[in-house]
């Protein structure tokens, strides 16, 4: 990504947390990824204001506790999260889930490639987006 803030990584799957993490080392993005294991967790370190913001949050909807949508549903009713684009990273092809993230504001949607070489090509395209996109007010 063009800037520092961190990446924050919403997955309670070990192996899919540990993919995006090798898949943004081969891409060379050196922003640092912090991962949390549900939307709970993802609140709780989001609201933290010794944390800083990240620039992105790539949200699985399929969360023990506090799953992706629900996580959603309160991030962006939030005024200081709203703004943090989000990008559900997800294994879900259900046309109500796509419907209903977009309603909530996602910024994008897509969904797991099971191959490691397509997996690392999306996370390619994501990082690129992002690091062309402005973000709101200097976020």
């Amino acid at each position: 990504m063009r800037n520092t803030k961190p990446i924050l990584l919403v997955e309670d799957d070990r192996i899919d947390a540990m993919t995006v993490t090798r898949a943004l080392k081969d891409l060379m993005v050196t922003n640092q990824l912090v991962h949390t294991v549900n939307g709970e967790e993802a609140l709780h370190y989001l609201r933290n204001q010794s944390n800083r913001k990240p620039c992105v949050i790539l949200l699985d909807l399929n969360l023990p506790k506090l799953n992706g949508l629900e996580f959603l549903r309160i991030a962006k009713a939030e005024d200081q999260l709203k703004k943090i684009p989000v990008v559900a990273l997800t294994t879900s092809k259900e046309a109500p889930d796509i419907d209903k993230c977009f309603e909530l504001g996602i910024a994008g949607y897509i969904v797991k490639p099971v191959d490691y070489e397509k997996f690392v090509e999306a996370i390619r395209v994501l990082e690129l987006y992002w690091t062309l996109s402005e973000l709101p007010n200097g976020e």
